[in-house]
């Protein structure tokens, strides 16, 4: 059984077709970049699999559940980082995490992991109005994690971030992967973090895929000689937070 099965998905906003029959299965323990240009539709796509919002029609089901028989235990598998997390910046990382765990149950210890995974020992006591931008990424990533998530969705985590902040998420995510217990879903505007993190690339326009695979294969049939590349031939844009238009 795939760890991830969207079936024919489609999603309208008025008169925008935001996604227009998306199918993909992903199994289990795989890392999964969905790329697209702003407005291609992989938010909307994100969303529908976080449970946030509901598609017109098709299929998903993750660990073989759907969101509408099965929310409560999806909430127990699932961590999602969004793209701007804001804390309560009078409380502690500590307390912070220990909030967060309360919702699951979860004791001292389990805390006390995620500090040490993400990094933030010396940070615990610090108030989270006084964290860097990295430092409150790994803060959010640290709660995504709490659960020990099965299916961890991320939706563009080093946007904004310095390039030493986005190495040391990169290092987080890395040593996630080897452990091979989590399957990742990222959304990201850096081509080199799809590259480096992720086994399967997706790519989206319009609200439909434009090519699905590993990086290898993906370069290959597309005569490309990197990710950046391929997307620019295949959308006609960069993936860049402003998304340009080449000319042509």
């Amino acid at each position: 059984m795939s760890e991830i099965e969207i079936k024919n998905i489609y999603k309208s906003f008025k008169d925008v077709h935001a996604v227009q029959g998306i199918s993909f299965t992903i199994p289990a323990g795989m890392f999964v970049a969905l790329l697209g240009p702003n407005g291609a539709g992989k938010t909307t796509m994100v969303e529908m699999m976080e449970g946030l919002r509901k598609p017109d029609s098709g299929t998903i089901l993750l660990h073989g559940k759907t969101w509408q028989k099965d929310e409560r235990e999806l909430r127990k598998i699932i961590g999602l980082s969004l793209q701007e997390t804001r804390f309560a910046e009078k409380l502690t990382v500590s307390e912070t995490l220990r909030l967060f765990a309360s919702f699951y149950e979860l004791g001292e210890y389990r805390v006390n992991e995620v500090i040490a995974l993400t990094g933030l020992e010396s940070k615990q006591k610090s108030l989270t109005g006084t964290l860097s931008g990295g430092q409150k990424q790994r803060l959010a990533l640290a709660v995504a994690l709490l659960n020990k998530p099965q299916i961890l969705f991320l939706d563009e985590p080093t946007t904004g971030l310095d390039p030493h902040s986005r190495l040391d998420l990169w290092n987080i995510l890395k040593t996630l992967k080897d452990e091979g217990k989590t399957t990742l879903i990222l959304t990201t505007h850096y081509m080199e973090e799809a590259e480096l993190l992720c086994d399967r690339i997706i790519i989206v326009d319009e609200g439909k895929i434009l090519c699905e695979g590993d990086l290898a294969t993906l370069l290959q049939n597309g005569d490309a000689r990197n990710l950046d590349e391929l997307f620019i031939k295949l959308t006609g844009k960069r993936l860049t937070e402003g998304a340009v238009i080449i000319p042509t």
